[in-house]
């Protein structure tokens, strides 16, 4: 039986220094410091062992899609030929080397995968379609659901 890694116990300072630092992944630790009430030292070690316990995976600048481009999103449900473990595995390769896949889940029900992409305008939307989302191996149907108005969106996970 595999062990499951063990969650990391959180205090309140921790979850207000997650909640922060997922409002605004820029502050300095001194600043991050002042917001949770605490010495910029003491702030910096819980930081990192965030870090090194992986409760924080990475630090990005999230984009605004439309600023580069990118007017359209589309959530596409993906459903495979078979479902042998050679097929999935080199689906899932050819995903994971797919620049323009955003997201990609493996998900319970009759279907098989639903994918996040963003595209630019109904030319470049079909020629993902045809040149991209039907080539990868195994794809035996797609159906995408083109996102009209974004009502939420966040990248904050409660940790409350």
């Amino acid at each position: 039986m595999r062990e499951s890694p063990k969650t990391p116990q959180l205090d309140a300072i921790d979850k207000l220094i997650l909640s922060e630092l997922q409002a605004n992944g820029k502050l300095s630790n001194v600043e991050l410091a002042q917001r949770v009430h605490l010495s910029p030292s003491a702030c910096l070690r819980r930081v990192k062992q965030l870090e090194e316990e992986g409760v924080i995976a990475q630090y990005v600048a999230l984009l605004n899609p439309k600023a580069i481009g990118q007017h359209g999103t589309s959530f596409t449900i993906i459903n495979l030929e078979n479902m042998s473990n050679t097929l999935l595995h080199a689906f899932e390769q050819a995903v994971r080397d797919e620049p323009q896949v955003l997201d990609c889940f493996y998900v319970a029900g009759s279907n098989d995968y639903l994918i996040r992409f963003s595209y630019r305008d109904a030319e470049d939307l079909e020629r993902f379609h045809t040149e991209v989302l039907m080539r990868l191996p195994g794809v035996e149907r797609s159906n995408s659901m083109l996102v009209l108005r974004t009502v939420k969106k966040t990248t904050a996970l409660p940790v409350g």
